[in-house]
């Protein structure tokens, strides 16, 4: 993702150690550092703050007005308050925005072809996130149009997704989705270790969780998003305005299929999904 942000800024003409110095600061998913490192920044007068999370990009629309944000967000940014529109943002912040939400019902879809008896879906949810409540909801909605129920688990900690997967497998889950989420994504060989050792079939927000391990991932390319957000920084350091740059909307989603996987799971993956993947990990 990292190089994804260089490739970008790249793109307008800045490289690292020639023409532009990057600062990284990391919460390490612990929100409630994203305050103190934001006003670091703040304080040493940086150009631009890629902020690439909604917690980061609330936490930096709280600290400054004047130094220009891009962020990523899995959020309605016009909801959040982060900008007066998609595409006239106004102020100092912009960026690009995965709308997480439109995504779900396209996620409970794909998993009811690879588990079309399963009765009990988990969802898997990080409670800090601005987008879980709404996210949740049209989960709901999802399970409910394929005669579904579902079993929302929330986890904000390590122990905590221990915990979920243990009530996963109490209830008798016969699969679970995962939010896209910072924390969740950074814990993501942890995730991807407990269903499998609990047999439990998931499907995954992003491609990380199938190169860990895991069965299959569908919604947005997080490296195509960081990429953006260089271009719009790099944009910014030749004098646009963040006002002036609508904010992105990803156009293409991304499925991507272990194979090898699968078939540890005994899933039988069907040959017309497997025909639509973008990738597939044999």
């Amino acid at each position: 993702m990292v190089a994804a942000f260089r490739e970008g800024l790249k793109e307008l003409g800045y490289v690292e150690g020639q023409n532009v110095a990057i600062e990284f600061r990391w919460a390490e998913g612990k929100y409630e550092r994203l305050s103190a490192l934001g006003t670091d920044l703040v304080r040493r007068q940086v150009a631009a703050i890629a902020a690439t999370s909604t917690p980061a990009a609330q936490a930096a629309k709280a600290l400054t007005a004047t130094v220009p944000i891009v962020f990523t967000t899995g959020a309605d940014p016009v909801q959040l308050g982060l900008v007066a529109s998609l595409n006239q943002p106004g102020g100092n912040v912009t960026g690009v925005s995965f709308l997480v939400n439109e995504l779900t019902k396209k996620q409970f879809e794909v998993l009811h072809q690879i588990l079309p008896k399963a009765a009990l879906i988990g969802f898997l949810v990080n409670p800090a996130v601005a987008y879980a409540r709404s996210q949740t909801t049209e989960a709901q909605d999802a399970a409910r149009a394929l005669g579904r129920q579902l079993f929302v688990v929330t986890a904000r900690t390590e122990s905590e997704i221990d915990a979920a997967f243990a009530a996963l497998v109490k209830k008798l889950a016969g699969g679970v989705i995962t939010i896209s989420d910072p924390f969740l994504n950074s814990r993501r060989d942890q995730i991807v270790a407990l269903a499998a050792r609990h047999s439990l079939p998931a499907l995954y927000p992003v491609r990380d969780y199938v190169a860990a391990g895991g069965p299959m991932s569908y919604g947005t390319s997080i490296i195509g998003a960081y990429r953006q957000v260089g271009v719009y920084t790099g944009r910014i350091l030749k004098g646009e305005k963040p006002a002036d740059l609508p904010v992105m909307r990803p156009t293409k989603l991304e499925l991507v299929i272990n194979l090898k996987t699968a078939k540890t799971l005994d899933l039988t993956i069907p040959p017309a999904l497997i025909a639509l993947a973008d990738e597939v990990i044999e």
